[in-house]
């Protein structure tokens, strides 16, 4: 999984600033400071901290961002399929006849590859909301079950378009568990590789903190 923090930039960048104010300070204003009452210092103290703050984050982008790769075995691969019908109501390979339901627990690994190390899965389910049967509407927790973000959850929900291989598609990223909570974004989705019985995609997902 590749991530960025800005978040842990901002502290950094803060604990550093805070030093060079320490020694900017001449020692003539210092002499002034320590005849101010305790009150007064503590106001002061409290106004630079927030200053500094500030300061650092107007800077930065204060987003996340999180790479990791689906890994399905596709609807009607078999007995270990990760896709499966709740509803079928019109007949589709792709599951997204109108009106059909399907449920969902995929992998989600570090790499594209299958043996790569599994961070979490992907769980949800998605509905054929399209009449043209050209797409669904998917609701889905990626829920990870290993590494930094070990217990915690991101809430997805949007369209998923029947499309080629290296179809790029947005869904909205409403909400989280955990590391994740209060989170607000957006999804990138790409399928990249696929067999008779797989299919493999890469996740790059956005994430600010409300």
């Amino acid at each position: 999984m590749v991530f960025h923090n800005a978040l842990s930039i901002h502290a950094l960048f803060i604990a550093h600033l805070g030093i060079n104010i320490a020694y900017l300070v001449h020692p003539t204003t210092m002499q002034m400071a320590s005849s101010l009452s305790s009150s007064s210092s503590f106001v002061v103290v409290v106004v630079l901290f927030f200053t500094s703050l500030c300061t650092a984050q107007s800077g930065t982008d204060g987003y996340l961002h999180l790479r990791f790769y689906n890994h399905e075995r596709v609807l009607g691969s078999g007995p270990n399929a990760t896709v499966v019908y709740a509803v079928e109501r019109r007949g589709s390979t792709s599951g997204a006849g109108f009106g059909n339901l399907i449920v969902y627990d995929n992998l989600l690994r570090q790499g594209v590859e299958p043996d790569s190390p599994i961070v979490g899965r992907n769980q949800g389910m998605g509905v054929g909301s399209s009449v043209a049967e050209n797409s669904g509407l998917t609701i889905l927790q990626l829920v990870f079950t290993a590494g930094e973000y070990n217990g915690s959850s991101i809430a997805v929900q949007g369209p998923f378009p029947v499309a080629p291989l290296q179809t790029l598609f947005e869904r909205a990223i409403t909400g989280g568990t955990g590391r994740f909570r209060n989170a607000r974004g957006y999804l990138w989705t790409r399928e990249v590789r696929s067999t008779n019985t797989t299919l493999t995609g890469r996740l790059d997902a956005y994430i600010t903190f409300l």
